[in-house]
């Protein structure tokens, strides 16, 4: 059975246990919220890992980072480190969006070493073994399609990323918008591409049924795509986007009618003022499943830095309601990331999902940046560093210069506080 299928019988599994010690949130909460859809763990019954996590109502929230191959470059060794890379730092989940190289010996590798669950884009194989079957990717079938959806599955992916929304009705939309970047999404553009060549109806869309009979035996929950998310803020909230969104709405209470766990994905390039209103729309359309959301990026000029871009959008969807944020790495759009470049994409949107909680957490989350201040007002500076998302570096920059006192050479024998602690006869502050 699904999570979703044992949450409906009342019976409270090892994952919702785990995620009750590690959140602090009662069973119950978690049970009638995965039973309703509203909270997704993805645990598929081949991938047992130590590292579960929940996503969505009431919940923190939950941080992804994207590794895998390209066609130009990258190793299985090189992957495997930003794996490690990317939970060391915090990410709760990591997808293999593989492209190049021996595709099934890297995500095989991937899951056996994981601690936390992992996610995948099927097609994406499906796209590579049809260009070494037939030549062009297009030639591929609506089989080879499921079948790579299904031996991903039955090797243990947790989440799978489906477009199933790219419809007909989606492309008519983008033809009659003129977008500025058309289609930035790897699948989605597949997906046109194979509706226009044969024109038919989206595999994915068309028999859905078929996936969530594939997600029903190994329990995947199905993260639907947004394969037609703006790729530039000024596409934001166009046609294309809502008429996917509409669909994919429609797929959602399909997908839980059948015991299927399901998240929605989102947008992509965003001005701050369209962030809100995105989320809330999802939330409405989508019956309140958790919303996945890439940044979103707050503007277009950040090339090089646009792990900061994405933190910035991401920070207010968390605040709007967002459930779970995919990081964008300083590389985006310009080379496949390296491990330096997966530790500030983890590290830049756990800022951005803390930023959030602090709001929404009731508490939980503003309790640690107290004990920072706390630690900062004390001139404490290895507690600082233990209590740092990066504590290694908090040490080095901290010993940058010497210092003669006990602050930092910022402000050496001037420091506010520790004059003030002086001028008031304020001892040592406890938590």
């Amino acid at each position: 059975m699904t999570q979703m299928e044992f949450a409906r019988k009342g019976i409270i599994t090892p994952q919702m246990k785990h995620i009750h010690q590690t959140e602090q949130v009662d069973e119950s909460y978690i049970c009638e919220n995965v039973a309703t859809g509203k909270i997704a763990i993805p645990a598929n019954i081949n991938h047992p890992v130590p590292k579960v996590c929940g996503i969505g109502k009431g919940l923190l929230i939950k941080v992804n980072a994207n590794i895998g191959t390209s066609s130009d470059a990258s190793t299985l060794a090189a992957e495997l480190d930003k794996l490690h890379v990317s939970v060391e730092y915090g990410a709760d989940t990591v997808m293999d969006l593989s492209t190049g190289g021996d595709i099934r010996k890297v995500r095989r590798s991937i899951l056996k070493e994981s601690p936390v669950p992992i996610g995948t884009v099927p097609i994406y194989q499906a796209m590579v073994e049809a260009g070494e079957k037939y030549g062009p990717i297009i030639e591929a079938t609506a089989d080879d399609i499921f079948k790579a959806i299904e031996e991903q599955a039955e090797e243990g992916v947790d989440f799978i990323t489906v477009h199933c929304g790219v419809t007909q009705a989606a492309i008519e939309a983008l033809k009659s918008q003129r977008r500025v970047t058309d289609v930035v999404s790897r699948g989605g553009a597949f997906l046109l591409g194979w509706m226009i060549y044969h024109d038919k109806e989206n595999p994915l869309y068309e028999h859905f049924d078929r996936l969530l009979d594939i997600a029903i035996r190994y329990d995947v929950t199905l993260s639907l795509g947004d394969g037609m998310r703006p790729g530039s803020l000024a596409d934001a909230t166009d046609r294309p986007q809502i008429q996917e969104l509409i669909t994919l709405g429609h797929l959602v209470e399909r997908a839980w009618e059948a015991g299927v766990q399901v998240m929605v994905e989102g947008p992509g390039h965003l001005p701050l003022n369209h962030i809100g209103m995105n989320i809330q729309l999802q939330k409405s359309l989508c019956k309140e499943a958790p919303f996945y959301v890439l940044g979103p990026l707050v503007t277009d000029i950040g090339a090089g830095y646009d792990h900061i871009t994405s933190a910035i959008g991401g920070a207010i969807a968390g605040a709007y309601g967002a459930d779970f944020l995919c990081y964008v790495t300083p590389a985006e759009h310009l080379a496949l990331p390296d491990s330096a470049d997966v530790k500030n994409g983890v590290i830049a949107s756990r800022i951005a999902a803390h930023a959030a909680d602090i709001i929404r957490s009731q508490g939980k989350a503003a309790a640690w940046d107290r004990r920072m201040s706390v630690a900062r007002k004390d001139l404490d500076w290895e507690t600082q560093a233990a209590l740092s998302l990066d504590p290694q570096k908090v040490r080095d920059v901290h010993a940058k210069y010497a210092v003669k006192g006990p602050a930092c050479s910022m402000c050496g024998d001037y420091c506010a506080m520790d004059l003030v602690k002086k001028y008031l006869g304020i001892t040592a502050t406890k938590c």
